[in-house]
């Protein structure tokens, strides 16, 4: 029979084979030298600092869901008191802004004078005063997609407000069978402000499209620098440098987070009903994979110029188009919906709209909590194993 070793042998025997593989106090050396080397550069703190400053404060007035202001055409065929009532309540809705149209509806679209253009019949009023149901016609543009289904829902939320309106009018005797009534009400965002919605996953943009960028610049800027000859001819092993390197860029991307966190609730006045544990928890999770996919794009590029393009291509494609900011995941075909999965843009803009809005917890998110985890520990296990301890190219 083999030879039980103690426990406290076994302990020893494997505490050794961490130490072999990763010394703490070589990867703090390693993280003193990239944060002397940060804060001596002016560039890196001023896009890590400046940067989401300014974009933040750009994309979040710049950027909105909300179609106000739709220029609209009217026809007016019936000049009856009616008629004026619908147009005047389309006009007070701030949705719309009605003018006279020269005649011809289809042609005023063409002209791309207006993007819609409202047809009001001759007999208006008096189908309104007999209790018939009026009709009316809804030219769009439809070459402009993402304002011709918002006019169309737009309109008819305004001809319920015309409703109330005609049916006040002395001169009309109006006993029209009312519909059923369907009552909404929105929860977490009563008045479906977009920028509530847009400025949280906002965070998420910046905050990771800099991250890869800054990460994928630095082990490349070793190489082309020449001074990683001189961390290879340390002691220092990959993984303590692929960890010292990325400790000062955790501190900084962080501050960057409060940052445009304070930007988020002072300026747009973004609620905040969830836990600035699970918040900043998230935050800390979403960084290390950010961060952890630029050192491997670095590690793989040893190129700044070629560093750069891999992280653009890779860091801002998925944030902005397969993360669920703009399109919704649940729209995209089942590949995508699929691929989307292994993105961990995907996951924090999960949690941020959830935390910001619905005040969700750790239960509540405890999928994407675990995937961003898996992914930081695969992307950073994936760096140390393509990092090259040769001077090779």
């Amino acid at each position: 029979m083999a030879e039980k070793r103690p426990f406290g042998e076994f302990f020893m025997h494997l505490t050794g084979k961490v130490f072999d593989l990763f010394l703490p106090r070589r990867a703090a050396a390693v993280a003193r030298k990239e944060a002397r080397h940060v804060l001596r550069d002016p560039y890196t703190l001023g896009l890590s600092i400046g940067m989401p400053l300014i974009m933040i404060l750009l994309f979040g007035f710049a950027i909105s869901f909300d179609v106000k202001d739709i220029r609209l055409s009217v026809l007016d065929q019936d000049h009856s008191r009616a008629s004026r009532e619908l147009v005047e309540s389309l006009r007070s809705s701030g949705f719309f802004l009605p003018q006279d149209s020269r005649g011809e509806p289809e042609a005023d679209i063409a002209s791309e004078r207006v993007r819609a253009s409202l047809v009001i019949p001759a007999g208006f009023q008096r189908s309104v005063g007999r209790g018939e149901s009026p009709q009316v016609q809804l030219l769009v543009d439809g070459s402009d997609n993402s304002t011709a289904g918002v006019a169309q829902a737009y309109l008819v939320g305004a001809a319920s407000a015309a409703w109330a309106r005609i049916s006040g009018l002395d001169n009309l005797r109006i006993t029209v069978r009312q519909p059923l009534g369907v009552i909404t009400r929105y929860l977490f965002n009563g008045e479906l402000n977009s920028r509530w919605f847009i400025v949280p996953g906002l965070l998420a943009i910046i905050v990771g499209l800099l991250s890869v960028l800054m990460t994928a610049l630095t082990v490349s800027r070793e190489w082309e620098q020449g001074s990683m000859e001189l961390l290879l001819s340390t002691p220092a092993k990959p993984l303590e440098i692929i960890l010292g390197k990325v400790a000062p860029y955790v501190g900084l991307g962080m501050l960057t987070m409060f940052i445009v966190y304070l930007t988020t609730r002072g300026v747009f006045n973004v609620p905040f009903r969830g836990s600035h544990l699970v918040f900043a928890s998230a935050c800390m999770l979403f960084l290390f994979s950010a961060l952890a996919q630029g050192l491997l794009i670095s590690v793989v590029a040893r190129n700044q110029e070629l560093a750069f393009q891999m992280a653009i291509m890779l860091g801002m494609l998925p944030l902005l188009l397969l993360s669920g900011f703009i399109f919704p995941i649940e729209g995209m075909p089942v590949f995508f919906r699929v691929f989307t999965s292994i993105l961990p843009p995907r996951w924090f803009m999960q949690i941020l709209r959830a935390v910001f809005l619905r005040g969700a917890g750790f239960a509540d998110l405890l999928l994407p909590f675990s995937v961003l985890a898996v992914m930081s520990v695969g992307l950073t296990a994936a760096a140390v194993k393509g990092f090259k301890t040769d001077l090779e190219p």
